[in-house]
């Protein structure tokens, strides 16, 4: 059997922009890793694709295929669909988070193989229902932080 490493992600943010949350597991050979973490003022999008970028990050087996699932058409069609391409082309004209994706791109070049599954949200998928929990709880602890600076 092929040796894969699966990446499950999700972002959250509570307003857009507000304070917002991110979360990556990874698993592998039995083996499974939670990363996460958030930003005081951010959106739903930067979110999902910095949860991609830090999980990619924390893979040290490039040459082993790496199958991504999130729930996030922003991010998963950029890649699939081929739009990044054409913000690529076009230096990103009147795009979004332009230094997120060049990042993106820095990292996935040095993967041998990856692969994007859309998955749909709040469906019951475990991993997704697990991301969503964890990206939610770090996005509101940035809430309850941006609350107490502003009431001392």
């Amino acid at each position: 059997m092929e040796e894969i490493i699966f990446l499950f992600t999700d972002g959250s943010s509570r307003g857009n922009p507000g304070p917002g949350g991110w979360c990556a597991i990874l698993k592998w050979k039995g083996y499974e890793k939670c990363l996460c973490g958030g930003e005081p003022l951010t959106t739903n999008n930067r979110m999902e694709l910095f949860a991609v970028i830090e999980g990619l990050k924390a893979i040290k087996k490039k040459e082993i295929p790496v199958h991504i699932y999130s729930d996030s058409s922003y991010v998963v069609n950029a890649i699939e669909k081929k739009w990044l391409t054409q913000w690529v082309k076009t230096d990103f004209k009147n795009k979004k988070n332009k230094e997120l994706w060049e990042e993106y791109l820095n990292i996935s070049d040095s993967f041998k193989e990856l692969h994007f599954h859309w998955i749909k949200g709040h469906a019951g998928h475990p991993e997704n229902e697990r991301c969503d929990k964890i990206a939610l709880n770090q996005a509101t602890q940035f809430m309850e932080y941006n609350k107490k600076g502003n009431n001392e």
